[in-house]
């Protein structure tokens, strides 16, 4: 990806804190770029970045909306013919952006610190040039 792609027209879509770290949700045109910070006093000022396809995100709004109780294994495995979502990873980035953008909310976190999201049914936010 060309940084300056990247760092181009970035829009504000929201914030989610989650058990241990907030992430910040920045829309581009074809990608979502997102932050995430660390809540702990030892880690503060830590944090990374990831760069999701809007494609990914629609893809998976499409596929699991209207569900409950959904993990990042269940994108995954919802994913796995597709090459939107290959690692849990980006599927919890994924599920963070649907929370960002109110398409999601998380419901609870499960033992071992697992998170579940609520995913709402619909369109996600369309772009907006």
């Amino acid at each position: 990806m060309n940084i300056r792609t990247l760092q181009r027209g970035l829009k504000y879509r929201g914030r989610v804190k989650a058990v241990r770290q907030t992430y910040h949700v920045f829309e581009g045109q074809g990608y979502f770029f997102v932050l995430s910070f660390a809540l702990s006093k030892a880690r503060r000022g830590s944090g990374y970045f990831n760069v999701i396809a809007t494609g990914a995100v629609d893809y998976v709004q499409q596929r699991l909306g209207g569900t409950r109780g959904v993990t990042a294994k269940n994108v995954v495995l919802a994913a796995r013919r597709t090459r939107h979502v290959p690692t849990t990873l980006a599927a919890l980035n994924v599920l963070y952006i649907l929370v960002a953008l109110g398409a999601a909310s998380i419901v609870r976190a499960g033992k071992h610190r697992q998170l579940f999201f609520t995913l709402r049914k619909g369109r996600v936010v369309e772009l907006q040039s």
